[in-house]
């Protein structure tokens, strides 16, 4: 019969109560309840931070309207609220702004440049330059657009009074883009009498021109009369002194007043109540070029990129909260809208959707959602209403926006807290509940009258590791290996002595026959007794096996020399009837824990196997070799292969490998003998087929 894993029925698992998991519970809720305070404690941070920034808002919500009426109700916010569409345009091109203010006074730099700055009408340039075009705010006024500008000049070069051609001298170029025509102007710097080149003074005469790149002046070519401007040089050195070391660039500044005749007619139109400003003022586009003499580098051009623009609605976006919204409207009687600009978002803070909707959520106590302020800007141009709309959405966006980045520490707890837990239940407490479930199935199937097989269900091997747990598992595993080791071989000694005294019993059953042939007469006194040692045996040992009474052998296991063992075995197998076995012994003893004549028994019976199937006139070879602590013993023959199907079967009790012609009675126990006894001295057999036959490989352990 097959020797190995012994197979059990299935153990019974019992039901187990919450008490057997009170710990696994406990861990759970811990975790969750970790999970859930990080959670809350992100809430109620973000509840107070809502309601906190709700209260700061509405505080600072008047004050901020306050400030920007103040600001408003300056000549420069002025500026700002009656020109809500100015925009930039096209080819560097600079459209005139509505003053706050009737008029410029021109002729005066001083008045001119105050003017400027209170109104904060300048385009500041890169170069230091600056470049006021508007209009002012009275229609009666003229039709005129003021240009008012700032630069650091070099000595200049006017021309002399009557002169044409204008290439040697420093000469202003304007240009006008409006209503889809073209103007040009050439205008001639006179410069006054001065004492030198420190301090100068001159007026602009202006020439209308049909070729913008014209440098010379027709003979018939008469300055337009509304056309004045003035030029002012003076104030201290700004830069190194000029190439012919007679002068320095100094401060100049150039006011021109430009009659555009366009805008006269339309105010003297009878009949016709003026339309002041013009609706079309911002699409009207002005290029202002100051030129130097002999082909120099224009010593100014407005269409020189890098410009910053003044003060307007739009660039006030900026003094807005995100969702706030500022709206202008004049006080006429149909109530007319001047702007609307609305608060910037931050672009930098990008709000979660999902999180914006949560805060919406979150209670802000005693703040209104919508708050709303309003008050009256008078200007020369009129009374203006300016309003104020905040919402509280807003700040819950940009609470969002921050939040998201706060997001990420709160999410890095809870992923903490969900590795913890995993790491743990994966590594600890899953590995505890599969240890208390299956030692409890084994408690719970301990009863059963088969207990001692029923335990070899229990298998904890899987749950070794390097920790403590799995060193306990492990121990346990080699325990209960121990004790499955010990099933067996009871299992083992059992079936051995059940063969043992079949056997003997059937030893004992021959004699007896025997004897009773002998004393067969029923009137011989002793056929009697003969007859009742026959039924004794019957009882006795009649239901047992020759596997069994094999296997109850009991052998002296002492040391061993494996290898002068062999040389014994290969010179003396001739008395045996095994002719031709060879072995070529090791230069050392090879010393192994064994019984001398089981183990003779044991390679006897092998031989006898190999000397039944080898080929006629082939010797069997014996070889013997030490690897890792074990004394492999080969036994080989040449002859035909063993069935596949039987080689893990020709070591059961009654199973023979010999075909019929073969010849003899063979009963299949010689490699069972040679099996049994090899596993009490703690060793193995196994059959391979090889190249040229079969091989019977032999181990045991090597001692001292």
């Amino acid at each position: 019969m097959k020797l190995g894993p012994v197979s059990l029925p299935a153990l019974d698992v019992p039901r187990l109560g919450l008490a057997a998991f009170r710990r696994r519970i406990v861990f759970h809720g811990v975790f969750l309840l970790l999970a859930l305070a990080t959670l809350a404690l992100a809430l109620a941070l973000l509840t107070e931070e809502k309601q906190r920034n709700a209260q700061r808002y509405e505080q600072g919500f008047r004050k901020s309207l306050a400030t920007i009426v103040a600001q408003l109700r300056h000549p420069a916010g002025q500026l700002a609220m009656l020109n809500p569409q100015a925009q930039e345009l096209p080819d560097g091109l600079v459209a005139p702004l509505l003053l706050p203010f009737s008029a410029i006074d021109f002729d005066d730099q001083a008045k001119a440049q105050r003017a400027v700055d209170m109104a904060g009408c300048a385009r500041q340039y890169n170069n230091g330059a600056s470049l006021c075009a508007a209009i002012g705010s009275n229609a009666y006024a003229g039709g005129f657009v003021y240009l008012v500008g700032s630069l650091d000049a070099p000595a200049l070069v006017g021309r002399e009074r009557g002169a044409l051609d204008l290439a040697a001298t420093h000469r202003a170029r304007i240009t006008l883009h409006m209503r889809g025509t073209t103007q040009h102007w050439l205008a001639a710097l006179e410069l006054l009498p001065s004492a030198g080149t420190a301090v100068q003074r001159g007026q602009w005469a202006g020439f209308q021109v049909d070729d913008p790149a014209a440098a010379a002046l027709d003979r018939q070519a008469r300055p337009q009369r509304d056309f004045k401007g003035w030029m002012w040089r003076e104030g201290p050195c700004v830069g190194a002194a000029s190439a012919d070391g007679n002068d320095c660039a100094r401060r100049t500044y150039v006011s021109i007043r430009l009659p555009v005749e366009a805008f006269r007619a339309a105010l003297f139109l009878p009949g016709s109540t003026p339309t002041w400003p013009p609706e079309d003022l911002h699409h009207i586009g002005l290029r202002l070029q100051l030129l130097s003499p002999s082909g120099a580098p224009a010593l100014f051009d407005s269409a020189d990129t890098g410009a910053q623009p003044p003060l307007l609605l739009n660039t006030m976006r900026s003094a807005l909260a995100p969702g706030e919204t500022l709206s202008i409207h004049r006080l006429t009687p149909t109530r007319q809208a001047v702007a609307v600009v609305r608060g910037a978002e931050d672009a930098d803070a990008a709000p979660s959707a999902w999180l914006t909707a949560l805060i919406q959520r979150l209670p802000a106590a005693g703040v209104a959602q919508q708050l709303s302020a309003s008050e009256v800007v008078v200007t020369p141009a009129g009374r203006f209403e300016v309003a104020l709309r905040g919402d509280l959405q807003s700040l819950d966006r940009t609470l969002s926006a921050s939040a998201t980045r706060l997001a990420w520490p709160v999410g890095a707890m809870l992923a903490a807290i969900g590795l913890g837990w995993l790491a743990i239940e994966m590594g600890l407490i899953r590995r505890v509940a599969a240890l208390t479930k299956r030692a409890a199935a084994v408690s719970y199937n301990i009863q059963d009258a088969k207990a001692d097989a029923r335990i070899g269900e229990l298998e904890v091997a899987d749950l070794r590791g390097p920790d403590e747990l799995g060193i306990l598992a492990g121990s346990l595993a080699d325990l209960l290996q121990r004790v499955k080791d010990g099933v067996r071989r009871e299992q083992l000694r059992a079936e051995r002595e059940h063969d043992m005294w079949h056997a003997v019993g059937h030893e004992i059953m021959s004699p007896l026959q025997s004897l009773m042939v002998l004393h067969g007469d029923t009137k011989d006194g002793s056929h009697r007794y003969v007859q009742r040692m026959q039924q004794a045996v019957r009882v006795l040992y009649g239901t047992a096996s020759p596997g069994e009474a094999i296997g109850s052998a009991t052998l002296a296991l002492a040391s061993l020399d494996l290898n002068a063992f062999l040389q014994h075995v290969a010179a003396n197998a001739h008395y045996a009837g095994i002719a031709q076995v060879a072995y070529q012994p090791l230069p050392q003893a090879v010393p192994v824990r064994a019984d001398d004549y089981p183990l003779e028994d044991a390679v006897t019976h092998v031989l006898r196997n190999a000397d039944r199937h080898r080929l006629p006139g082939t010797p069997i070879t014996l070889t013997l070799h030490v690897e890792s602590g074990l004394a492999h013993l080969g036994i080989h023959n040449q002859g035909p292969p063993i069935d596949a199907a039987l080689l893990d079967k020709i070591f059961e009790y009654g199973v023979s490998g010999s075909s019929a012609a073969s010849g003899g009675d063979h009963r299949g126990q010689g490699l069972f003998v040679a099996k049994t006894y090899l596993a009490k001295m703690d060793g193995t057999i196994t059959g391979h087929n090889v190249a040229d036959g079969v091989r019977f490989d032999c181990t045991l352990r090597v001692v001292g």
